[in-house]
C-alpha cells in the first residue's frame, strides 16, 4: 500500500478554523497561525527584517539555499499565498518579493527602485545558474 503524504499551506488549529467558519478572525491569529506552521519560511523572513533594521539599507535578499525539500515547501507557500504574504508584509512592514527558493527580498516600503530592479526580468535572467535548475 503506499500512503501519500498530504501537504497543506497551513497547519490550523480546529478553534481557529471554527472560528473562520463564523466570521473574521483577526489578523495576529492569522499571522500566528502562520508563524507556527512555516517556522522555517518565517525565520528567514524574520531575520531578514531585523536585517533591514539593523543596517538601515533599502533591501535586504536571502541567498541561503533551504536545507531540504520541507523548507522550499514552506518558502514557496508563503510567497504563493496572497493572504500569507501579504499579512507577513504587513506584519514586518515591508514587501516581499521572490526570484526562487533561495532568492528571497525584502523591501522597505519606499525602495521602489529597489524593488522593482529585484522583480524586473533582467533580475530574473541573471539569477538563473544550473545548480538552481530545479530549485
Amino acid at each position: 500500500m503506499i500512503v501519500e503524504e498530504v501537504v497543506v499551506s497551513l497547519t490550523v488549529s480546529p478553534a481557529l478554523q471554527e472560528r473562520a467558519r463564523k466570521g473574521p478572525v483577526s489578523e495576529e491569529e492569522f499571522v500566528d497561525c502562520v508563524r507556527e506552521s512555516l517556522p522555517y519560511a518565517w525565520g528567514m523572513v524574520e531575520r531578514l527584517a531585523k536585517e533591514l533594521e539593523t543596517t538601515g539599507a533599502a533591501s535586504a535578499q536571502n541567498l541561503e539555499v533551504p536545507p531540504d525539500d520541507a523548507s522550499w515547501g514552506e518558502v514557496f507557500r508563503l510567497v504563493a499565498s496572497d493572504a500569507m504574504r501579504g499579512a507577513v508584509q504587513r506584519h514586518f512592514g515591508v514587501r516581499l518579493a521572490f526570484q526562487n527558493c533561495c532568492k528571497v527580498g525584502l523591501f522597505r516600503p519606499d525602495a521602489t527602485a529597489e524593488y522593482e530592479a529585484f522583480v524586473s526580468p533582467r533580475a530574473q535572467l541573471l539569477n538563473q545558474r544550473p545548480e538552481l535548475l530545479n530549485c
